[in-house]
């Protein structure tokens, strides 16, 4: 099985420690290390370096290999311009139909913690064997939910049609993006809706074929670099084409056009968090007693349901602190309470264009 680990977004939920220069996914928000190498290292030992690719913009190929020294560098894939999801995940594609189409394929993503790392790689070898035996097929991993959240996306699925060890496959039914409170509650208690990971196991094969009926602009583009790959004309033929390609969503390009008879759910309880905003890390770390996540020199005096990072030589205390986020990175210093962060991303985007921006 081959295993591609998205790591291309910037990041603006966690602003100010995530920026364009930095993302999200290459900062040390969980002990001493990146997202990125906590997503390459919870694949091992069941996949090896060989089996693992990254796919990131252009100027953070550096940082990858930097972070992930024994990754084969021509297992970094660089995108000379972001064209969203879409594009990324059928470049990939385009690439390993070539050489084993229908060997299983894993999409991952960078900026997520997974907690039960070994059953998460029973579910992948679950699901790999089941692509292998029909390979015009493609699972979908969800996580159960462990409360009603109208921040992630949501999967319906049907009842079991088959079992692999231990794991249920059931029928694909339908996505959900951020449903109201009323509706994520009423999913929650159905029994029938899981967290959308935005991980899944198919073919090569198969998703080309679908690149080919439901994107075909992008598919005779992607095709046109494929036909290169490995050559001395590789690179100028991704800089020449790829910033051309159409701008789309894997959502909107293929999934949402899939036939949802060649899809199984699988969902189980891995400890999944989406890490990628302040207020979903603190809530995939915080202590079950004050509910305080903490992160380099920091004291805490009555302080309950806060987040503190410092990432500086100062102390950062808090007293009487009550649902709160406090990150220090030395020249950005954010205060607000938990249930602002949404704003953060606003934040960010109206320092554009000021003298702030270079803080962005």
């Amino acid at each position: 099985m081959k295993a591609v680990i998205f790591a291309g977004g910037v990041g603006t939920r966690l602003w100010p420690l995530s920026r364009k220069k930095s993302p999200k996914q290459f900062e040390r928000i969980i002990g001493n290390k990146s997202t990125l190498q906590l997503a390459a290292q919870r694949l091992m030992p069941d996949l090896t370096w060989k089996d693992i690719y990254v796919s990131t913009g252009r100027q953070y190929v550096p940082t990858v290999q930097e972070q992930l020294p024994n990754l084969p560098p021509d297992h970094v894939i660089g995108e000379p311009e972001t064209r969203d999801v879409g594009p990324a995940v059928g470049l990939v594609t385009s690439l390993f139909v070539r050489e084993n189409p229908r060997e299983p394929m894993v999409i991952l993503w960078s900026d997520h913690l997974v907690k039960k790392a070994a059953l998460f790689r029973q579910i992948l070898t679950a699901a790999a064997d089941v692509v292998t035996g029909q390979p015009d097929r493609i699972v979908f991993i969800a996580q159960k939910p462990r409360f009603a959240s109208v921040n992630l996306g949501w999967i319906e699925y049907g009842k079991p049609l088959l079992e692999k060890g231990k794991h249920k496959f059931h029928a694909f039914v339908d996505f959900q993006y951020r449903p109201d409170a009323d509706t994520a509650a009423a999913y929650m208690a159905g029994g029938h809706h899981a967290w959308n990971l935005g991980y899944f196991v198919t073919t090569p094969d198969f998703l080309w074929k679908q690149y080919e009926r439901f994107a075909p602009n992008l598919f005779s583009g992607l095709s046109r670099i494929a036909s290169s790959y490995q050559t001395a004309g590789f690179t100028d033929t991704l800089e020449q084409i790829y910033p051309k390609l159409e701008k789309i969503s894997f959502d909107n390009a293929i999934l949402e056009k899939l036939n949802a008879s060649q899809a199984y759910v699988i969902s189980e309880n891995i400890e999944w968090s989406d890490v990628g905003a302040w207020e979903a890390l603190k809530e995939a770390l915080e202590d079950p007693g004050d509910k305080n996540v903490t992160q380099g020199k920091t004291m805490l005096m009555d302080t309950r349901d806060c987040l503190v990072y410092n990432f500086t030589d100062q102390l950062v205390v808090t007293i009487d602190g009550e649902e709160l986020l406090v990150v220090n990175t030395g020249d950005v210093l954010l205060i607000c309470r938990k249930s602002s962060v949404p704003k953060v991303k606003k934040l960010v985007e109206s320092m554009v264009g000021t003298e702030h921006e270079h803080l962005t």
